[in-house]
């Protein structure tokens, strides 16, 4: 679960970032005349986008969330700075009750019985 949780943190992070140069440094220069960081940042975002949906859908199935927040956690990489936003909940919501419930887990099941 851990290995998830970080995969999704550092996509969101990443995905967040890119977007937010997307939109408040690309789209202005795009109007300016010089569409070159759009198209280059576009496509990197694009691709990152993926990323980060395959991650936050590993994510959502690990948490075995409902619909709802699994829509949410999937579009947050469409609009800048709501990446952060969705992360933190998930994080507060979500993630850190089902982290203390796996240490608890394994604190409870015998040494011999443990996952290694």
């Amino acid at each position: 679960m851990r290995g998830t949780v970080l995969r999704y943190r550092i996509m969101a992070y990443i995905t967040g970032v890119v977007l937010m140069i997307l939109c408040f440094v690309g789209i202005p220069l795009q109007i300016a005349g010089h569409p070159a960081v759009v198209n280059v940042v576009g496509t990197g975002h694009g691709i990152l986008y993926m990323i980060y949906l395959v991650t936050a859908a590993l994510l959502a199935w690990k948490l075995r969330l409902a619909i709802v927040p699994t829509v949410l956690l999937l579009l947050a990489g469409t609009i800048p700075i709501l990446t952060f936003v969705v992360e933190r909940w998930m994080t507060r919501r979500y993630i850190n009750p089902a982290l203390a419930a796996e240490t608890t887990a394994d604190r409870e099941r015998p040494l011999l019985h443990r996952a290694p």
